[in-house]
C-alpha cells in the first residue's frame, strides 16, 4: 500500500514576521517531507503532501488593523506578503500556504462545531470573564498577562504557561493585567460557549488515543497523562467563544459570539490541504478517509496543551476521520547560547539578517538538523560551535572531496569517469557505504534512512560524516595529486578519482533532504536526475555501476566556508550618531546596557533649549538615511524601566526592530499603527535587551526635570513607509 503523509507545522499568528524559532520548526518538517520524497513504496513513489497556513483570527489583529486603518483582512495579507523570502531563502518547500480567514475553514470549522453539539459537547454558562475598562471590551485568552497560578513564572498569557507547559483559565492567573492597556481588568458576566472536556467519553478516549504506540513520543504521554489525572478529574470544559467585536469566525445560530481562535486555527491544517485540493484535483476527503493516510505534525512544547487535548477530543467526538491517522512530534525551543530567547525580550536570531549577511541558509539547515533528535529537547545555537560544524563537516569533509578529485578527471580525461574499478576501489566503496553488525553485512543506508525517519536527524549524520571520513581517508591514502605526476599511474588516477566521486554522488544523496540547494547543484554537475533513496544501494554493485563511464560536467565550487566575523555581525548593534539624553545614558550606564536608539535631541520651545551642535556640510547630512516607518507593532521590554521595543516597517519587504528610551512618554498600543521617522543607516547593534536595527527620532528638552517630554515625530499623514527624509 502506497503511504499518503498529510505533514503541516504549527500555525504562525499573522501579527508579525517570521522568528528564527518558526524556521527551526519549518526546516525539521521540511527535511522530513524531503525524505519521504525520495522514498519508494513498491513501485510507487510515495504521496506526501506539505501545507501551512497563517492563523489570522483573534482580538490582537483585530486592534492592530484598527490602528492602521485598514482591515483585518488586508492587515493580514500584508503579512503574507512578506512570507516567501523566508521560507524559499531557507528552501522550505510547503506545497500550499494558506489562511485561517477562509471560506474552507469557516466550512469546515463550523461543520465541526455542529458534529460537537449534536453529541451533546457543547453547553453555555454565564460566566465572569475579564473586561477592560480602559478599551472597554472583554479580553481573550491571549490579551492578559500575569503570573501562572502553577508554577509562578511571570508575564503568561492568559491560556498556559510557557514555562511549566500547564493550562488554565484567564482568572487563573495571578496579577493579570491588559496587553493593550496594562490596565488591571475587571470581572463581567457573559453567556460563553464551552467544549465538555470534563466529559468522561473525553477522558477514556484521550487516555487510549494517547497511548496508541507511535503516536507521540514517550515523554509526552507522560507529560499529558498527568494532565489528564486518575479518572479525568484535572480537565476542565473549554471556554470556545467570544463576544462581538471579534475577528474570528461566527459560531453557527448564535449572534454576537465568535469561535475562539484556538477553536478554529488546527482546523486551519485540514482547511490548507483542501484548498490544496481542489487546485490539484485531488479527493480531499477519499484522501483523509484512505487507510494508507496519515497526518504528521510538528510543533513545538509550549503549545501541546491545545493539540494534545482540545484538538484530538473534538476531532473524535465530531467523527472526523483525520483523528485516527494524527501523528504529533513535539520539539523543544531553540536557545541562544543556553539561553531562552524571548520576542518580549528582544532577543534571538533573525532570520531574515542571517539572508542578508550572505550566509548560506544550508549552513542553518545542516546546523539544526545535526543537533535535532526525537526528543523534546531543548536545541541550542552556538556561535562557535556553528562556524566549526560547517566548516568542518560540510566543507573540510564533504565538499572537500569534490574539490579534491574533480578537476583531474576534467583535466586529464575529458570529464568521463572510468568505465570500470579495480578490485580495491570497489572494497573501499562496500567499507565506506556497509557495516559490520553482529556478523552480518548491511547497507549504511538503511540505518541512516531509519535515522531520518524516526527525526534523529542527528544520528542519520553523524553516520554520514562517518562514510566522508572513510571517503577522505581513501583519497589521502591514494594521494591523486602525486598520481598525477607520474604518466604510468594514469590508469590508477582514474580508479581513484572515480572512486571518490562515486562515494561523493553517495553522501550528496544521503544529505540532499538537508542540503536540497547543493544536492541540486551536485546533480547537474554530474549530469544525474533528480535523486532517489533507492540510488544508495551497494549489494550487486549498483552504485558503481550507475556512474562508470559517466561523463561529468565541471566542477565548480559548491560552498563555501564561514568567516567567523558572520557570526559578530548577525549579534552585532548600532553605534549611535547622537548620544542619547544624558540622564538616559546614565541610567543605560548603570543597568550595564548600551544606549538606547532612543532619542535625537531637537530645539524644542522651552526656557532651556539645548545649544547647537557644531556645523556639518550637505555631504555630512546625507550621510543619514531618514526614512518614514510604520509601527507595526510596540511592546514593554521585561528588564527595563525605558525601553520600548519598536517593529518598524521601512518600505524594505522585512520588518526591523529597534530599542527607544521612549517608555516613560507612551504607552504601547499608542504607537501601534502610527508612522515615525527612522534612521535607516544606523549599523545595527547588539544592546542587553537585543539588537537594535536603527534608530526613532524624538525630540525632547535640554533639561529633562524642568521638561520631561519625550515627543516621537509623526510624520504628516500621506507619507508611506520607505520615502527618504530629504
Amino acid at each position: 500500500m502506497t503511504r499518503k503523509l498529510f505533514v503541516t507545522t504549527a500555525l504562525p499568528y499573522a501579527n508579525a514576521a517570521f522568528h528564527i524559532g518558526h524556521i527551526m520548526e519549518y526546516i525539521q518538517a521540511d527535511i522530513w517531507v524531503r525524505f519521504q520524497r525520495m522514498q519508494r513504496d513498491g513501485d510507487a513513489g510515495r504521496e506526501v503532501h506539505f501545507v501551512g497556513a497563517d492563523d489570522t483570527h483573534g482580538t490582537p489583529i483585530m486592534i492592530a488593523a484598527e490602528k492602521e486603518g485598514i482591515t483585518p483582512q488586508q492587515f493580514v495579507a500584508n503579512i503574507a506578503a512578506g512570507r516567501a523570502q523566508y521560507l524559499d531563502g531557507f528552501h522550505i518547500a510547503f506545497d500550499n500556504w494558506y489562511s485561517t480567514d477562509s471560506p474552507e475553514n469557516v466550512e469546515l470549522s463550523q461543520s465541526l462545531y455542529r458534529k460537537l453539539r449534536d453529541t451533546g459537547l457543547i453547553v453555555t454558562k454565564t460566566v465572569d470573564r475579564f473586561f477592560d475598562p480602559v478599551k472597554g471590551m472583554f479580553l481573550a485568552d491571549r490579551n492578559i498577562k500575569g503570573e501562572c497560578p502553577k508554577c509562578g513564572a511571570k508575564n503568561q498569557y492568559g491560556d498556559n504557561c510557557e514555562v511549566c507547559g500547564a493550562a488554565y483559565q484567564p482568572t487563573d492567573l495571578v496579577n493579570p493585567f491588559s496587553v493593550f492597556t496594562n490596565a488591571t481588568p475587571v470581572m463581567k458576566p457573559s453567556e460563553q460557549y464551552f467544549f465538555k472536556l470534563s466529559d468522561p467519553r473525553c477522558f477514556q478516549f484521550l487516555k487510549d488515543w494517547l497511548n496508541t504506540p507511535g503516536r507521540l513520543q514517550p515523554e509526552m504521554v507522560n507529560k499529558v497523562s498527568e494532565w489528564l489525572g486518575e479518572a479525568g478529574e484535572k480537565l476542565a470544559d473549554w471556554d470556545i467563544s467570544r463576544d462581538a467585536p471579534y475577528f474570528g469566525i461566527p459560531i453557527p445560530d448564535a449572534p454576537g459570539k465568535f469561535f475562539y481562535v484556538w477553536m478554529d486555527a488546527p482546523v486551519g491544517y485540514l482547511a490548507s490541504l483542501k484548498n490544496y485540493c481542489d487546485k490539484k484535483g485531488i479527493d480531499f476527503d477519499a484522501f483523509l478517509n484512505d487507510p494508507g493516510t496519515e497526518q504528521i505534525h510538528f510543533i513545538g512544547k509550549d503549545i501541546v496543551s491545545f493539540h494534545l487535548l482540545f484538538w484530538p477530543a473534538m476531532l473524535k467526538f465530531a467523527d472526523h476521520p483525520v483523528i485516527d491517522k494524527l501523528k504529533v512530534n513535539v520539539h523543544g525551543f531553540l536557545t541562544v547560547n543556553n539561553e531562552k530567547m524571548s520576542k518580549s525580550r528582544g532577543t534571538g536570531i533573525s532570520p531574515l539578517r542571517y539572508l542578508d549577511l550572505g550566509m548560506n541558509p544550508e549552513w542553518l539547515r545542516y546546523y539544526i538538523a545535526f543537533k535535532l533528535n526525537s526528543k523534546v529537547e531543548d536545541l541550542d545555537f552556538n556561535g562557535e560551535d556553528f562556524v566549526a560544524r560547517v566548516n568542518s563537516d560540510l566543507i573540510g569533509k564533504y565538499v572537500n572531496i569534490a574539490s579534491r578529485c574533480a578537476g583531474f578527471i576534467a583535466k586529464r580525461f575529458d570529464g568521463k569517469l572510468a568505465p570500470g574499478l579495480s578490485e580495491g576501489a570497489q572494497t573501499w566503496i562496500n567499507r565506506a557505504l556497509t557495516q559490520d553488525v553482529n556478523g552480518v553485512v548491511v547497507e549504511r543506508q538503511a540505518g541512516i534512512a531509519q535515522h531520518f525517519e524516526n527525526r534523529e536527524f542527528g544520528k542519520a549524520l553523524r553516520e554520514i560524516m562517518e562514510i566522508a571520513d572513510i571517503t577522505n581517508q581513501y583519497v589521502d591514502e591514494n594521494k591523486p595529486w602525486i598520481l598525477a605526476k607520474d604518466a604510468e599511474k594514469t590508469a590508477e588516477l582514474h580508479d581513484v578519482c572515480t572512486t571518490a566521486l562515486i562515494l561523493f554522488r553517495q553522501l550528496t544523496i544521503l544529505l540532499s533532504p538537508v542540503l536540497p540547494g547543493v544536492a541540486k547543484n551536485v546533480a547537474s554537475f554530474l549530469n544525474d536526475g533528480a535523486f532517489s533513496w533507492a540510488d544508495t544501494q551497494v549489494f550487486g554493485d549498483a552504485v558503481s555501476h550507475s556512474m562508470l563511464g559517466r561523463t561529468i560536467g565541471a566542477y565548480s565550487h559548491l560552498m563555501t566556508r564561514m568567516d567567523a566575523k558572520m557570526i559578530e555581525a548577525l549579534f552585532d548593534a548600532p553605534q549611535a550618531v547622537v548620544a542619547a539624553p544624558a540622564a538616559d545614558a546614565a541610567n543605560d550606564a548603570v543597568n550595564g546596557a548600551a544606549p538606547a536608539a532612543a532619542a535625537l535631541v531637537a530645539i524644542t520651545p522651552a526656557s532651556a533649549i539645548e545649544e547647537l551642535a557644531p556645523e556639518i556640510k550637505i555631504d555630512d547630512f546625507l550621510k543619514v538615511d531618514l526614512r518614514i516607518a510604520k509601527i507595526v507593532n510596540c511592546e514593554l521590554v521585561d528588564g527595563s524601566d525605558k525601553l520600548l521595543r519598536l517593529t518598524l516597517d521601512a518600505g524594505e519587504g522585512r520588518l526591523r526592530n529597534v530599542f527607544s528610551g521612549i517608555r516613560s512618554a507612551y504607552q504601547p498600543e499608542e504607537l501601534i499603527g502610527k508612522l515615525t521617522v527612522l534612521v535607516a543607516n544606523l549599523a545595527p547593534r547588539k544592546m542587553k535587551f537585543g539588537v537594535s536595527e536603527g534608530m526613532v527620532m524624538a525630540a525632547s528638552g535640554a533639561d529633562e526635570k524642568a521638561n520631561p517630554g519625550i515627543y516621537i515625530l509623526n510624520p504628516w499623514p500621506g507619507a508611506e513607509p520607505g520615502m527618504r527624509i530629504r
